[in-house]
Formats: C-alpha cells, structure tokens, sequence
C-alpha cells in the first residue's frame, strides 16, 4: 500500500469511528477521485490534513457526504427499464391484494415518484406503500419537497414518453417560475427515511425491491451484503430491479434468482420448495 492509500484508509477509517459512516468498502477509484475533488475545491493539499479538517468540521463532513452520495439519477431514468416494468413485472404484482416496494438508494427523489407515476397508471397505486431510502438526509430534504428544475422537464416528459407513459406527462406537475412542483397526490402513499445499506437491516415482506446505479460504487464484499439484505427483505418470488451496469454475477446470491429481463438487469428471489 503506497503513502496516498493509506492515508486514504486512516480517513476513512476516521470517518467511520467519529461519525458513524462506513465508507470502507465503497470502490476505491471512486472514492479516491471524489475525495482528491473535495480537497481542490477546499484548497486542501493533503490527505491527512483533509481527515485533520474532517474531525474538526461537520460543515466539511456534509459536503464531503454529498460527494460521495449517488445522485445521478433522472425522472424515468433507463426509460426501457420501466417499460419493462409495466409489461413483465405488473402483471404478476396485480394478484397482490397490497404491495410493498423499497427504492434503495433514492437520492433526490425521481426514481420514487416515477414509479408512482407507473402504478398510478396501472391503477396500483392506491393499495402500494414505496418506501424510499438513502443515507444522505441532504438529498431526502429535496425528495421530500418534490420541487425540480424547470430545465429538466424536457428530458423527464421525453423519457416518461419512452417509458410508455400513458397519459401527459405535464398533468403530474405544476409550473412554479423556475420550478416544477410534483403533484402532491403522488406522496400519498410514498415514504422517504433514513437507511444505510452499509450498516442498517432489512425491510420486510417486499414485492418489488430497486436499487439502481449503486451497487457500481461498492467493492465485491459489500456488493454481497447488499445483495444479501434484498434477497432477504424480499417475498418469495419478490422482484429486485439494478441498474444497467450490474449484475448478480459473481456474487454468493447469485443463484438465489431467476432472471426475468437480462437487459433491464430484472431479477426474481426463487422458491424454496
């Protein structure tokens, strides 16, 4: 281990026992380049000198946990992945009397209301509970309030379209100046809390679990024990939905699923018999 990575490890390891967050087995490419652009932006010349400023300053601590926050993310982001979600996953959850859904890793907020959208217009939504989660409280300040960009909207209704919208993607928001206000009926039945997927436990009896665009950002071993949390806050035969550039494979869960859409990365918990 060369001078730079360990003292990568003592921050991180610093961060962990003053402020409880587990950044150990976050890819360290990632972590490293995120890390080096908070010390540039702070004019920060050094590693240790960044992890002495960490133990002494919240204000730094958030914006060093909004940098390593996932927050890319869109309103109907993948559009085919929800449209393979209308087509091969709806059908099996209308024989569920009530649906139980986690969004893992929710960031700001558009992937939660986007499936809000989708079972509204399956006529699903009034017997579903989403449970949107991250552990960032910044970003689920912003998800709560349901307010976005007016720049952004071109793009969402373009990939509500391509998601197989079914009706105007305008009748789900209220322009506000610069603004977009989401339509408050969506909350109805939407959750925003607090969850660690690096430390916290299960959510139980899930029909449908997504967690899209996250697990890239974790090495193998914490890779599995995410994988391991869903499969067992999952029903059997309960959906798990990653992002477009992972996978189940390699991992010890991997045979615990079927695949329902190797494209879409959709993916079913199987029966024990």
């Amino acid at each position: 281990m060369d001078i730079e990575e360990l003292e990568l490890h003592l921050l991180v390891e610093a961060i962990h026992k003053q402020y409880g967050y587990d950044f150990r087995n976050y890819a360290r490419a990632s972590l490293k380049r995120r890390i080096l652009q908070r010390m540039q932006v702070e004019e920060i010349p050094h590693i240790l000198e960044m992890t002495h400023q960490l133990l002494q300053d919240r204000g730094l601590l958030e914006k060093v946990l909004q940098d390593l926050s996932i927050q890319v993310t869109a309103m109907f982001r993948d559009p085919s992945f929800y449209r393979k979600l209308r087509e091969e996953v709806i059908p099996y959850l209308r024989s569920y009397p009530s649906l139980r859904i986690w969004i893992a890793g929710c960031s700001s907020g558009e992937e939660p209301y986007s499936l809000a959208i989708l079972l509204e217009e399956e006529d699903l939504y009034g017997r579903s509970r989403i449970y949107a989660t991250d552990f960032n409280p910044k970003v689920l300040e912003v998800a709560e309030k349901g307010i976005y960009p007016m720049s952004q909207i071109q793009e969402y209704t373009k990939n509500y379209q391509e998601a197989g919208g079914k009706a105007a993607f305008s009748d789900y928001y209220t322009a506000r100046y610069e603004s977009v206000l989401l339509d408050p009926r969506l909350k109805n039945h939407l959750v925003f809390s607090s969850h660690n997927l690096v430390s916290d436990q299960v959510f139980n009896e899930m029909h449908l679990i997504t967690c899209r665009n996250v697990l890239i950002y974790f090495n193998p071993t914490l890779q599995n024990r995410v994988v391991g949390l869903f499969h067992d806050s999952l029903i059997e035969e309960g959906f798990l939905g990653l992002g477009n550039k992972e996978s189940l494979h390699g991992l010890e869960w991997q045979n615990t699923f079927e695949t329902i859409n190797a494209k879409e990365k959709i993916f079913r918990k199987k029966r024990v018999w």
